[in-house]
């Protein structure tokens, strides 16, 4: 299959369900507002444990057990049986939806975190907010106002070499040059109640307190310009 034939097309917000560390409470308040979960293979068992049916199950299926897939309709199951790409992958380019919402990708195993991080740099254009314990994250679109508190944390993590234009921010990002193993960008404040980046290509992952992931910061990404395919 494609990356660009997704098999779940939704006018809904979905959510997905990792393997790592999971809240039930942020489960369920993440469910709240993207409804249709899918779970990345063996997470299937954990949204049962919790009382919850996947809507679909998308991976290589080397975690989901007997009792997992007797538990679940056959049409929710979807078997992507390569080994080049991770479950969280397999999910992200076979969803089309206007906001993902990642629960469970954070906390767990280091390198399936990383993991996670690295697809989300391979595909900019997918609107896609990872949700941990205390942060959450997202891949910068082009462009974007985000609603801020003054001495609200901003932190910029480079995922690859970027350049880029800030407003509100307590130190300016202009004429900066970010790469991943050289400047970053953690521990940067609001001083407004509006931040505005810009930046010159993909590749620059945005870090929040997971307490600002509110209606209007998902509307203003939800209608922020793509990077281009």
């Amino acid at each position: 299959m494609k990356i660009n034939e997704p098999i779940l097309i939704t006018e809904k917000n979905v959510t997905f369900l990792g393997g790592g560390i999971i809240c039930g409470t942020l489960l369920k308040k993440t469910l709240s507002h993207a409804p249709c979960l899918v779970a990345a293979d063996g997470a299937a068992g954990q949204a049962l444990a919790l009382g919850y049916r996947p809507d679909r199950v998308i991976g290589d299926f080397d975690s989901l057990t007997e009792d997992m897939r007797a538990a679940l309709p056959e049409e929710c199951l979807i078997h992507v049986p390569e080994q080049d790409s991770t479950d969280f992958e397999k999910c992200l380019t076979r969803v089309e939806a206007p906001m993902i919402f990642g629960v469970g990708f954070t906390g767990a195993r280091i390198d399936h975190e990383l993991a996670v991080y690295a697809t989300l740099t391979r595909f900019p254009n997918r609107r896609c907010i990872i949700l941990g314990t205390e942060d959450l994250c997202f891949m910068a679109p082009p462009e974007l106002m985000l609603p801020t508190e003054p001495g609200q944390r901003v932190s910029l993590f480079p995922m690859a070499t970027v350049a880029g234009r800030s407003e509100g921010l307590r130190w300016p990002i202009e004429g900066l040059d970010f790469a991943p193993d050289r400047r970053i960008g953690t521990s940067n404040a609001a001083v407004a109640t509006e931040v505005r980046l810009e930046f010159d290509q993909p590749g620059m992952m945005v870090i929040l307190p997971r307490e600002s992931c509110d209606a209007e910061l998902v509307a203003r990404l939800i209608a922020a310009p793509k990077w281009p395919l």
